[in-house]
């Protein structure tokens, strides 16, 4: 934490007054003010304005096109912003290059040298920055050591496994020590099994070693994973930022709502017959009980009479698709505690009665304060 001097004065005469001591508020470790980046007449961001804290694990989420990259690029200084400023740690860098920014990026592609070892690979920056050689191979073995790599230096890219690529790409921005880590869809090349390792070893790492990263992706479970924080994109600008469970839970707009998570949408005379009011209102799956047609409501619950049309079975959990009247669809997640993929199958046809709790229904509905959408978090 930063200090400053408030006062510290003596005049002749008189008692010297006590030097006063504060604590200098810590700056973000990225500002952006109003950034703008347009190609041509296309505007891929417009006015973004964002803070991400010092040491966070921030996500940039959002589908193709919608500016998370681009916005990713003005940070790393690979694009300029038509307008706006970018800020690290406090200090203004919108005009300085890329290579004078106190950061790395990882790529997805991993973008290794092919005929460099991984531990030349890893050491490339530390050797183009003119450091010696015995201070760079103990650097080397740090990186590698953090990210689970040694024994592996004398092997070339060819010899590894994607997993094992994509962590020396890491190690090799790691070993720079950067205040900011930049990493663009760097999961995207691997399959599901080894995502979702690396998403546990990714989070581990950002904690070990304390700095900012900033991580884009289109993969809401990804996001929800790791992040502390998440901004929600949307054609170039921000929808929603907060905690997972703030974006999953109380999603600001119906963009929001429906892309991060599947969900259930009520609106029209299907809300006026199961709330008993009409508005735009959504469910998610996992908040639904499939339950017997016949079964009578608790106070508090809402229920909805359907037939299961089709089911898609998971392994640990089932979905359940279900036909409502006024050819409605909603989808109902249950976990196989007890059931057997022939069970779940079994059930395609049944009628059956979709039960929630009350106070777990959203309501999307128009904020003529704040001009926007906004969700409240019962109806």
């Amino acid at each position: 934490m930063g200090f400053k001097v408030l006062a510290r004065q003596s005049t002749p005469g008189k008692r010297e007054r006590r030097m006063t001591i504060v604590a200098a508020p810590e700056s973000p470790a990225v500002s952006l003010e109003a950034l703008t980046k347009r190609f041509g007449d296309v505007s891929a961001i417009d006015e973004i304005t964002l803070d991400i804290k010092d040491g966070e694990f921030f996500s940039l989420l959002g589908p193709s096109g919608s500016g998370k990259t681009t916005t990713l690029r003005l940070i790393a200084g690979f694009e300029r912003p038509t307008t706006g400023r970018v800020l690290l740690h406090g200090r203004d860098v919108t005009g300085i290059p890329a290579f004078d920014r106190d950061v790395n990026t990882v790529f997805q592609d991993y973008a290794l040298f092919p005929h460099m070892t991984v531990g030349e690979n890893v050491g490339y920056g530390l050797r183009v920055r003119g450091m010696a050689r015995d201070e760079r191979s103990v650097s080397v073995a740090g990186a590698l050591d953090t990210m689970r790599l040694r024994g592996f230096e004398a092997r070339k890219p060819s010899e590894l496994s994607g997993g094992q690529r994509q962590r020396v790409a890491l190690a090799r921005a790691l070993v720079n020590r950067p205040r900011v880590l930049l990493l663009d869809e760097p999961l995207g090349a691997l399959d599901r099994k080894l995502r979702e390792d690396m998403q546990v070893e990714l989070k581990d790492v950002q904690r070990r070693v304390g700095i900012t990263f900033i991580f884009v992706t289109h993969d809401q479970h990804e996001a929800l994973a790791m992040s502390d924080r998440i901004a929600v994109f949307n054609a170039g600008r921000i929808e929603q930022v907060g905690s997972p469970a703030d974006v999953y839970e109380r999603p600001a707009t119906p963009f929001v709502a429906g892309f991060v998570g599947a969900s259930n949408l009520l609106e029209g005379d299907l809300a006026e017959r199961v709330l008993g009011r009409r508005g735009r209102f959504m469910i998610r799956p996992e908040k639904i009980r499939v339950a017997e047609p016949d079964e009578p409501l608790h106070e508090g619950e809402c229920g909805l009479a359907g037939t299961i049309r089709d089911v898609v079975y998971l392994g640990s959990e089932s979905i359940y698709v279900v036909a409502v009247p006024g050819s409605h669809t909603f989808t109902a997640n249950g976990q196989n505690v007890n059931t057997t993929s022939t069970d779940a199958l079994a059930q395609q046809g049944r009628q059956v009665r979709l039960v929630w709790r009350r106070d777990q229904t959203m309501s999307l509905s128009s904020d003529s304060d704040s001009g926007g959408i906004t969700a409240e978090a019962e109806v």
